[in-house]
């Protein structure tokens, strides 16, 4: 059984996406990051960067205590390491994924979420920032584009953790202000994904947990204002 400390992020949709294509079973815990749940001793104990999504295993491979991690990338290295999906065997094959899901983790996630920030959250319009992170944006939108031009899923013809880890950020576009229309090829994959029986079940479970997925005042408050003396 796997705990999964979730939130209805991208991030967190990654990992109930995979848990939904394999069937591994699993517990969701719901950490309200609104209302400040990340910042509990608890949690912090599992994910110390106060950060969604983490897991416990409750029955790790070398069947020692208990296996907490954090970070979404290593959640899916580790659970398609130990479920032997999703993630192919063979040196080249493997990178191939590697480098498509780091490219997600250091890239489209950094980049698409300042966007969120700057055009949604922020409290006054900054022109600048609004332009430079839109901009960034469609860049690497065009960048996953040419690589489907050729191939089904980004790292070939096989679904891997890569794709599960970049969908959820392409599922906000018309809020990143991109059009899915102006890159074909990537959406051809994303109409592909949407359709899998996994991906629809994972965001029906989301919308179980969060009934109201608004950031209010508040909420951006506690998600916005943090320094280093909120971990105490």
């Amino acid at each position: 059984m796997i705990d999964l400390y979730y939130w209805t992020t991208p991030n967190g949709h990654k990992v109930t996406m995979f848990l939904e294509e394999t069937g591994i079973a699993y517990n969701i815990i719901p950490v309200h990051i609104g209302k400040g749940d990340q910042f509990k001793p608890e949690f912090l104990a599992i994910a110390p960067n106060n950060r969604i999504p983490a897991i416990v295993d409750h029955a790790p491979e070398d069947g020692g205590a208990p296996l907490s991690l954090f970070e979404s990338g290593a959640i899916l290295q580790y659970l398609a390491e130990k479920s032997g999906q999703f993630l192919p065997a063979g040196a080249r094959a493997r990178a191939e994924v590697m480098q498509w899901l780091f490219w997600q983790m250091g890239g489209l996630g950094p980049m698409a979420g300042q966007n969120h920030h700057f055009v949604q959250y922020a409290p006054e319009p900054i022109d600048y920032a609004i332009t430079r992170y839109v901009n960034e944006t469609n860049r690497l939108y065009g960048v996953l584009n040419k690589r489907l031009a050729d191939r089904v899923f980004v790292a070939g013809d096989t679904y891997s953790i890569a794709d599960m880890a970049i969908y959820p950020w392409i599922v906000p576009h018309a809020r990143q202000r991109q059009k899915l229309e102006d890159f074909p090829h990537l959406a051809r994959w994303f109409a592909a994904i949407a359709a899998r029986p996994a991906t629809v079940r994972a965001y029906a479970r989301a919308a179980e947990i969060n009934v109201q997925p608004t950031v209010s005042d508040d909420a951006k408050s506690v998600l916005f204002g943090q320094t280093a003396k909120t971990l105490g």
